[in-house]
């Protein structure tokens, strides 16, 4: 092995023992499908649609969009696998742009920062909505701002687990906003992490396509479910889908994706995870759950001022020494740090960061 791709490695072994702070699932094992890393797998194009190019994973892809379409209650479904959670923003934002030439787009300032990117990047008008203490969206502020412009359709940003503090903006609350100001809407949920978490947490609110007018929803694969390389799915009404749809007589399929080539990989990462894990799911939410607990009663004995919302694993607390924030790869903004209790932070490993927290504080 060349020496460069070998100090590679090895400083990936080491950081990997540390990684807590961001919602990256590093449990995971793929061994059983190395195979496939001997081949080139592109999936160019729209999944239902096969092309010329023919060396694809698509009718694995497939499998997997009817996962997820189930898992959200909806029927009549389009989607895809896309490079990570902000290509799924970015489309389904732009969808609420096509259905609604007229639309401002509003999102809370929790939002993930590709939200804003995707306004900048689509040039449509937005405005940003203050957010409460525990990361939720301000409701009486979104409804106060869309009752000010009424006479353009509103395109919104929900979010299903917030980037910093992981709060669930509640979407039937929305709904009845936008019902009361009676303005034409398109809803895209950012459920980036909390797509695969709230459906398997008994009293968290449903994630429903058949219950509430979502447009769309994004979630990262290489979060609550790992893998070795970022992906995202998108997924949204079949309806919808046709409003970006071409036809592309290079590759004999449609472009209904926002990039090209697409990888095959992923879909095969995804479908694997599936179906080897499909009946654990629920288990490690919830063991997940219990050791975001663990860590919070720990914390707040510690005297860090910790905050945990509900249905969510990201444990919140005041900002400790920066070399602690470096070795453990905290996430921080403002004041505050925080760690995403994903399945291999184990509460072993828990202890092992509060030990080194209590000796460098």
């Amino acid at each position: 092995m060349k020496t460069d791709i070998y100090n590679a490695l090895q400083e990936l072994r080491q950081s990997s023992k540390y990684m807590i702070g961001y919602p990256l699932n590093l449990k995971f094992d793929y061994s059983e499908i190395f195979d496939f890393l001997a081949y080139h797998i592109n999936n160019i194009g729209d999944p239902f649609v096969l092309s010329r190019l023919g060396i694809d994973s698509k009718q694995i892809e497939q499998n997997c969009i009817k996962y997820f379409a189930q898992l959200y209650d909806l029927p009549d479904y389009w989607g895809y696998i896309t490079s990570g959670g902000t290509e799924g923003n970015i489309y389904g934002i732009l969808m609420g742009r096509e259905l609604h030439p007229d639309g401002i787009f509003y999102c809370s300032e929790d939002s993930h920062y590709s939200v804003t990117k995707a306004a900048y990047l689509l040039n449509l008008p937005y405005v940003t909505i203050s957010s409460q203490q525990n990361g939720e969206i301000n409701y009486e502020h979104l409804q106060y701002e869309i009752s000010q412009r009424k006479q353009h359709s509103a395109i919104l940003n929900l979010n299903l687990g917030t980037t910093m503090k992981g709060a669930v903006d509640k979407i039937d609350r929305v709904v009845d906003i936008l019902e009361k100001v009676q303005i034409p809407f398109h809803i895209h949920c950012d459920a980036a992490l909390g797509g695969m978490l709230l459906p398997f947490i008994d009293e968290a609110p449903k994630i429903s396509f058949q219950d509430y007018p979502i447009g769309s929803i994004a979630i990262s694969g290489h979060k609550f479910l790992g893998s070795p390389i970022p992906y995202g799915v998108l997924i949204t009404r079949k309806t919808l889908e046709r409003k970006l749809e071409k036809n592309i007589e290079y590759i004999a399929t449609k472009d209904t994706t926002i990039t090209g080539s697409r990888s095959g990989l992923a879909a095969i990462l995804l479908w694997d995870a599936i179906t080897t894990r499909k009946e654990k799911f629920a288990q490690e939410v919830s063991t997940c759950i219990k050791n975001s607990c663990y860590l919070y009663e720990r914390l707040q004995k510690m005297g860090y001022h910790p905050m945990l919302n509900d249905y969510s694993t990201t444990v919140v607390f005041d900002q400790p020494a920066y070399k602690i924030c470096n070795k453990w790869h905290l996430a921080t903004q403002g004041n505050l740090a925080h760690i995403v209790v994903m399945l291999h932070v184990s509460r072993e490993k828990i202890d092992r960061f509060l030990d080194d927290l209590s000796v460098n504080s």
